[in-house]
């Protein structure tokens, strides 16, 4: 019996843990020029996506996290024309965005073009068309590079990075919010993966602080993935005001109710709850 033993919180923080997925086939495994990618079966959680030794994406619980990165902003916001996507080769944050229809246009931006191929060919459920959707770009750069340089403009901005850690380690800078939230319109916002905080507080608390310096509405919300172990992700939020993110439940209901889309994770009952942090994670943010 082969076994795929998870890096993150073993060989990457040293706390002596990890998690293991049984191995019925390895699907793909190669190095890219930037990271190490392998696409494995399992019994329980389908084809399972690991870059560099860590768990990014499983066919069987990948909704749990595309769905609250994707419709948080998009509903709270409620008016979104343009989302750009920084990070997210695999196509699930892609996916949801193009959902709605009142989406104009959705920017893609990953720096590993074999993310998005290999991905396409061995996991085409993730993307699910999206990325022949005639509303989206898809740009093969550096993201930290790309909010940089860009004049384009973006109702919201989208974070799908892994840990930082290697190439992604640029997209959890103060400087790359700061790019971020020039990239922004009026009332825009940005969402970031930021960890699991009882495995990783030191993550959670650079980001707030990060991301406090540069918007003045900067917090968390919370999804639980079963592969991301260590109970609940974070993910980061930031605005430069509080309104979107206190939006009534009423209004969020009438919100979803037009759209006539249905979820597996996300309600509006789970958006406005996923605002309230157990005083553990409010401690890490306070410290």
């Amino acid at each position: 019996m082969n076994w795929f033993d998870e890096a993150l919180h073993d060989e990457w923080s040293g706390q002596g843990y990890t998690q293991r997925f049984e191995v019925t086939r390895t699907i793909c495994e190669v190095s890219t020029g930037h990271q190490k990618l392998v696409i494995f079966e399992t019994p329980r959680f389908g084809r399972v996506l690991a870059l560099d030794g860590v768990i990014q994406t499983t066919e069987a619980d990948e909704f749990c996290y595309h769905e609250m990165l994707a419709h948080v902003p998009i509903f709270a916001h409620g008016k979104v024309r343009d989302a750009l996507i920084v990070g997210g080769g695999d196509g699930g944050v892609l996916r949801e965005v193009l959902r709605h229809d009142g989406i104009g246009s959705a920017t893609l931006v990953e720096i590993d073009d074999t993310v998005i191929n290999v991905c396409r060919e061995h996991m085409p459920g993730l993307s699910d068309g999206a990325f022949d959707d005639p509303r989206c770009t898809t740009r093969i750069a550096d993201g930290a590079a790309f909010v940089r340089d860009t004049d384009r403009r973006f109702d919201v901005i989208i974070v799908d990075s892994p840990d930082p850690i290697g190439p992604a380690e640029a997209l959890f800078t103060p400087e790359f919010y700061a790019d971020c939230r020039r990239c922004l319109r009026e009332n825009g916002i940005l969402v970031t993966q930021s960890g699991v905080p009882f495995l990783q507080p030191e993550e959670l608390g650079s980001v707030h602080r990060s991301l406090g310096s540069v918007f003045s509405d900067a917090t968390f919300y919370l999804t639980v993935v079963p592969t991301y172990v260590g109970g609940y992700m974070t993910l980061g939020w930031a605005s430069d005001g509080s309104e979107p993110r206190e939006i009534e439940l009423e209004e969020l209901a009438e919100r979803v109710g037009r759209t006539g889309l249905s979820f597996k994770y996300y309600s509006p009952s789970i958006h406005r709850s996923a605002f309230a942090l157990p005083p553990f994670i409010a401690g890490i943010l306070e410290a």
